[in-house]
């Protein structure tokens, strides 16, 4: 099923998209739901980011160029990080590029919704907790990286994680591509086979830290090929089996 938030008639629903049409829905979507019988073309809303997370983790440099690079040894402590939730934005919406610097880099990625709650899962249970999967760009200002090695700033904009268009719940997250576009131009192209921390890893490592609840987004790394990216570029995340989400930059006003 594709779930999405959308906004009509003044107010946000919650809805399954099916050929181009939206059947809305009501109740927790972690839990239980209803139809409500009323449905909506997809062209006539607006769509918001499919979730509201609690936090937004994301896993840093967690791609190889080609299967053959992938190392034997997997770090023991793999570099996450937090993207705070007031930056989440949903396909449509504008990339705002902060004053005083002119680009922005962005980062095309697999996002895991979690589902249940986890802490301390085995592996080979990890995808048991997943709810979905969405499309999630996790817009860096490097700039704004602190000179002892402290992400947090530049990835902490308003607008800096986009995430969309729907949440995806049938999907195979080892065969799918994760792709970008740059003004219509490919700029990402990979396969999730070359993520050097693989997802079940991923997920049951993060809940031996910290306990994880419906509705968290794990941002997965992002394929080589990302770049720098100014006002006015469009940037289309793609994943195919998902949609694609697509946001504009502006600068600050």
């Amino acid at each position: 099923m594709k779930f999405v938030r959308f906004h009509v008639n003044h107010s946000e629903h919650i809805g399954i998209v099916e050929n181009e049409e939206i059947n809305e829905i009501q109740g927790n979507l972690f839990e239980q739901w209803t139809y409500t019988g009323d449905t909506y073309s997809i062209k006539e809303v607006k769509l918001l980011a499919p979730v509201q997370p609690n936090q937004v983790i994301g896993i840093g440099a967690n791609y190889v160029g080609n299967k053959a690079d992938l190392p034997n040894e997997l770090p023991e402590i793999p570099v996450f990080f937090f993207k705070p939730v007031s930056s989440v934005i949903g396909t449509g919406e504008e990339i705002v590029i902060p004053r005083d610097i002119h680009e922005v880099k962005f980062e095309s990625e697999l996002a895991v919704v979690i589902g249940k709650t986890a802490k301390n899962i085995e592996e080979n249970e990890a995808l048991d907790y997943v709810f979905g999967y969405t499309i999630g760009n996790d817009v860096t200002a490097p700039q704004y990286f602190h000179r002892d090695g402290h992400w947090t700033i530049g990835k902490s904009f308003d607008s800096f994680t986009p995430l969309g268009p729907v949440i995806e719940t049938e999907l195979d997250p080892a065969v799918v591509r994760v792709e970008a576009k740059v003004n219509g131009v490919e700029k990402q192209n990979s396969p999730t086979e070359y993520m050097i921390i693989p997802l079940k890893k991923m997920i049951a490592y993060l809940s031996t830290v910290m306990t994880l609840h419906p509705g968290d987004v794990i941002l997965t790394g992002s394929p080589l090929g990302a770049e720098l990216i100014q006002e006015n570029d469009t940037i289309e995340c793609v994943i195919h089996e998902i949609g694609t989400l697509r946001n504009t930059l502006v600068q600050a006003k």
